[in-house]
């Protein structure tokens, strides 16, 4: 058996395919677990992470957080450790529950790259990052000699000013020196 890292999903893996479709929320799942569907189906689907082949996965995720959301509010109004009738002391059954949703949640939520060690393992471009140049194009704006504002591309340009019958002005430059 092979130990090591698991393998993260790739984003844009299913982009030329059918699955890449944004998956409906399943009519099972609690109110709960419905508003936590809403709330990662559609950014998970833009970032190429979702698509209608993991929809099971997201809906396992969703239902186990409904029930640990549940399981939490009733451990909030109980004590974390009971008296059986026979004396002996033991853990709230809602803890008990707790723990185990935590636990399924995490699995989830490590394929589906919604933890931070999770997302450093998706090979996804950074949103708002600039794509490589890979040309650079020189465009020349100027006015010719009939007042007219011209823009011609450095490639095509000849460096040679248009011949006219008019002697060209003098120009002068001056250099500031405190530059």
């Amino acid at each position: 058996m092979r130990r090591g890292r698991k393998p993260c999903p790739k984003s844009g893996t299913l982009a030329e395919t059918p699955l890449n479709a944004p998956p409906r929320c399943p009519d099972h799942l609690s109110p709960v677990a419905k508003k936590e569907w809403r709330r990662l189906a559609t950014p998970l689907h833009r970032a190429g992470l979702l698509t209608i082949a993991d929809r099971a996965a997201l809906a396992a995720y969703c239902q186990a957080w409904g029930r640990w959301v549940d399981a939490e509010q009733r451990l909030a109004d109980t004590p974390a450790l009971l008296k059986t009738p026979s004396g002996y002391v033991q853990q709230s059954p809602w803890l008990t529950i707790t723990n185990k949703q935590l636990e399924l949640m995490g699995r989830y939520m490590t394929e589906l790259g919604l933890t931070p060690v999770a997302r450093t393992r998706i090979d996804m471009p950074v949103s708002g990052a600039p794509e490589p140049v890979d040309k650079i194009q020189i465009t020349i704006v100027g006015i010719d000699e009939f007042g007219q504002r011209f823009e011609k591309p450095m490639d095509g340009w000849n460096p040679k000013p248009p011949r006219t019958d008019k002697p060209r002005e003098p120009v002068q430059i001056t250099l500031d020196r405190d530059l």
